[in-house]
């Protein structure tokens, strides 16, 4: 939204799951298309990468030292409800499920949310992120910043 731009909030409940063509994991990429984008892309030999993108995982391993790893992930997670507090906790159980399946235990987490501002109102977002928030607060895990588009 440029400086002096207003926009008008749309009138109706907003269905979250009507604004994408599929829910949740099933709008992942296709195991065969990824395959196909990823060949031959270069893949940076590193002694310290212990779980990198050839595994095909949802999350990195990095060893800092001897005893120490980083386990990094990042997750866009499509509506699959449309309540938005619960579609936050999902999303945000979801991402915290890919640190915990590579054995990590987060400490932080950054917030991603990406939504056709003109269509979903202001408190819509404020409640997917505030589920978030909350889940990750139940984890222990606090969240220090993020992104949006």
């Amino acid at each position: 939204m440029c400086a002096g731009e207003t926009l008008e909030a749309p009138s109706g409940p907003v269905r979250l799951t009507a604004l994408v063509e599929k829910a949740g994991c099933a709008s992942k990429i296709d195991q065969a298309s990824l395959k196909r984008v990823l060949a031959d892309l270069p893949d940076i030999d590193d002694p310290k990468v212990l779980v990198g993108s050839a595994a095909g995982d949802d999350a990195g391993v990095y060893a800092l030292d001897d005893r120490v790893c980083l386990v990094q992930t990042v997750d866009v997670f499509s509506p699959s409800v449309d309540d938005p507090y619960v579609f936050g906790q999902v999303a945000a159980a979801n991402s915290l499920s890919d640190v915990y399946a590579m054995g990590g235990r987060p400490l932080t987490a950054l917030s991603i949310v990406g939504f056709p501002i003109r269509e979903v109102p202001d408190q819509v977002m404020r409640d997917i992120l505030r589920g978030g928030i909350e889940k990750m607060a139940e984890a222990g895990v606090p969240v220090v910043g993020g992104h949006s588009i």
